[in-house]
C-alpha cells in the first residue's frame, strides 16, 4: 500500500510542481505586493506594512467604475448568454439534417479574434462622418432618434460591451449545451411519452435537471470569464477606458501597472486580491446552490 502511494504522490508531482510555481506562488507574490506601502520598484524597497494600498483602491474613482462596470456585465451577460444558448441549443438537438453545419455556424465566433470581432462590433455601432452607423439605422427604420453607442451616453456604451460579451460566449456555451442535451437517456423521453406528458413538460422535469450539471459549469465558467473581461472593451472603446467610463477591474489592475499613469504594482496587487475575493466568494456561493439545484445522477 506504501509503495502505491508513492507512486501515486510521484505521478502528481509534475502537477503540483506546475500549480506551485504558477498559481499559488504567484498569488502570494501578489498579496505580499499589496501589503507593501510605498514601495518602490527601482529600488525594491517599502516603507512598511499595512492597508493603506487596499484603502487607496477602495477610494479611488477609477477602480469603483471599473467595479461598477465588471459587475454590470457579470449579472447581466451570464444569465442572459446562459438562456439564450439554452433556447438554441435545445432547438438544434430538434433538428435532424444539417445539424453539424448549423452547430458549426454558431461555433465560428468563438474561433474568431477577439479584437478583429470587437472592430466589427464598432463599426456596427460606431457614428461616423460618412455613415450613422448600422444600428443607428436600424433605430431611424423605427422612428428613432440616433444614438451616439461609442462615445455617448453610459447606457449605451454599456449595452453595446454586454451584447458583444454574450455574443462571444455564447458558441461555447451551445456546443455544451448541445453534447449534454444528446448525452440525455432516450429512455427517460420514451417513458414520458408513455404517460402522455407534454413537451414542456418533460423540458422541466426531464431534460433540465438532466442537463443541470453542464448548466452550472457554464455558470460558473461564465462568471469568471466576465469578471476577468477587458480584451473586450479595448476592442470596442480603445486603450484609454477610464476616459470612457468603460473600464473593468482587470483593465484597472493593467493601467496600474503599464498605463501611462501606471507604475504601482502594490495598488495593482490590491485590486488583484479584491478581485480574487470576489470571485471567490461568488463561487461559493454558487457551490452551495449546486447541492440543492444540480441532478448528482
Amino acid at each position: 500500500m506504501k509503495k502505491n502511494n508513492l507512486k501515486a504522490w510521484l505521478y502528481l508531482l509534475p502537477a503540483i510542481l506546475f500549480i506551485g510555481a504558477f498559481m499559488i506562488y504567484p498569488l502570494v507574490d501578489v498579496f505580499i505586493y499589496s501589503v507593501e506601502e510605498g514601495y518602490n520598484s527601482v529600488s525594491q524597497t517599502h516603507l512598511g506594512v499595512g492597508g493603506y494600498n487596499y484603502a487607496y483602491v477602495m477610494r479611488d474613482p477609477n477602480f469603483l467604475q471599473a467595479v461598477k462596470n465588471t459587475l454590470i456585465l457579470v449579472f447581466i451577460t451570464v444569465p442572459i448568454s446562459t438562456a439564450i444558448s439554452l433556447v438554441i441549443s435545445v432547438a438544434l438537438s430538434s433538428i435532424k439534417k444539417l445539424r453539424k453545419l448549423f452547430q458549426t455556424v454558431y461555433f465560428l465566433p468563438y474561433v474568431t479574434n477577439t479584437l478583429a470581432v470587437g472592430m466589427v462590433f464598432m463599426i456596427l455601432f460606431k457614428q461616423t462622418p460618412y455613415s450613422p452607423g448600422f444600428a443607428n439605422l436600424i433605430l431611424s427604420w423605427l422612428g428613432q432618434a440616433p444614438v451616439d453607442f461609442i462615445s455617448g451616453p453610459y447606457w449605451a456604451k454599456m449595452l453595446v460591451l454586454c451584447v458583444y460579451t454574450i455574443w462571444v460566449v455564447m458558441p461555447f456555451k451551445i456546443l455544451v449545451l448541445t453534447s449534454a442535451l444528446a448525452s440525455v437517456n432516450e429512455e427517460y423521453y420514451n417513458a414520458a411519452r408513455i404517460d402522455g406528458a407534454t413537451k414542456t413538460r418533460v423540458f422541466f422535469k426531464i431534460t433540465l435537471p438532466m442537463i443541470s450539471p453542464m448548466l452550472f459549469y457554464l455558470v460558473i465558467t461564465g462568471f469568471i470569464g466576465a469578471f476577468k473581461a477587458y480584451s473586450d472593451a479595448v476592442a470596442i472603446f480603445g486603450t484609454n477606458l477610464n476616459a470612457a467610463e468603460m473600464n473593468t477591474i482587470v483593465g484597472y489592475v493593467y493601467d496600474m501597472l503599464y498605463g501611462e499613469g501606471g507604475g504601482y504594482p502594490s495598488f495593482a496587487s490590491a485590486a488583484a486580491i479584491i478581485l480574487f475575493c470576489i470571485v471567490l466568494t461568488i463561487t461559493c456561493i454558487n457551490l452551495m446552490v449546486r447541492k440543492k439545484h444540480v441532478y448528482n445522477g
